[in-house]
């Protein structure tokens, strides 16, 4: 059976060599708050729509742990409600960086 198109994230710290624990993440659509959640103790959130995913631009805020960042931003464009969208982030004390994840 095929999965639910949803959105997912992972975030890793670097500097611990870890999964980032309880990392607070939020997901907007159109400036609408959809969902608030933690990363587990694997660093992951498995669904962070928790409904039907629309086409449309969508926006993840991590609180990171980091003595630099406070916050970090992520904006993309979900172009084919069909599919899974994985966005990983991996962060360290001044460095960020994420992608399309599979």
């Amino acid at each position: 059976m095929a999965e639910r198109p949803s959105i997912s994230t992972h975030v890793l710290d670097t500097d611990r060599g870890a999964p980032a624990r309880g990392v607070r993440v939020e997901l907007y659509r159109q400036g609408r708050l959809l969902s608030d959640q933690q990363t587990n103790e694997d660093g992951r959130i498995a669904d962070l729509v928790q409904g039907t995913l629309e086409a449309g631009r969508y926006r993840m805020v991590f609180h990171v742990p980091s003595p630099f960042f406070s916050r970090l931003e992520v904006e993309f464009n979900v172009a084919d409600p069909g599919c899974h969208y994985h966005i990983p982030l991996i962060v360290a004390p001044y460095m960020c960086a994420t992608y399309r994840g599979s």
